[in-house]
């Protein structure tokens, strides 16, 4: 059965897109871009603050589906520029300290100027 994941401590969906669906015990969460939920205004400055704001709505978005970031399995990232990837590694592996999930890094050109834009997919048990 598919169920659209929902919360208000994460950005709300600004086109025709869920901010995820758990189909079973599987969660597929939309690309997730720095926008601060509680005003609905994009994250300006540091590129560590921004992989962390993008980090937090993805946890908020699993923990309304019943899981945490350890049920994570597979994440793709996009970077505008791939020279961010150290700085990426930095703030992300203080989320995924132990058996981080599978992961893809790739450079795209992200809607509206974005300088990251993150995706995941969980197992939640």
């Amino acid at each position: 059965m598919k169920g659209v994941i929902f919360t208000h401590k994460a950005p709300r969906p600004v086109g025709p897109y869920s901010q995820a669906i758990k189909v079973g015990k599987w969660l597929f969460i939309s690309g997730q871009v720095p926008i601060d939920p509680s005003t609905g205004q994009r994250i300006e400055g540091d590129f560590g603050v921004k992989v962390r704001r993008v980090l937090e709505n993805i946890r908020a978005i699993i923990e309304a589906a019943g899981g945490g970031l350890h049920n994570i399995v597979k994440v793709t990232i996009f970077l505008s520029d791939i020279n961010k990837f150290q700085e990426l590694n930095e703030v992300y592996k203080g989320y995924f300290k132990d058996k981080p999930p599978a992961r893809s890094v790739i450079e795209a050109k992200l809607p509206k100027n974005f300088e990251l834009m993150i995706e995941a997919i969980a197992y939640i048990e």
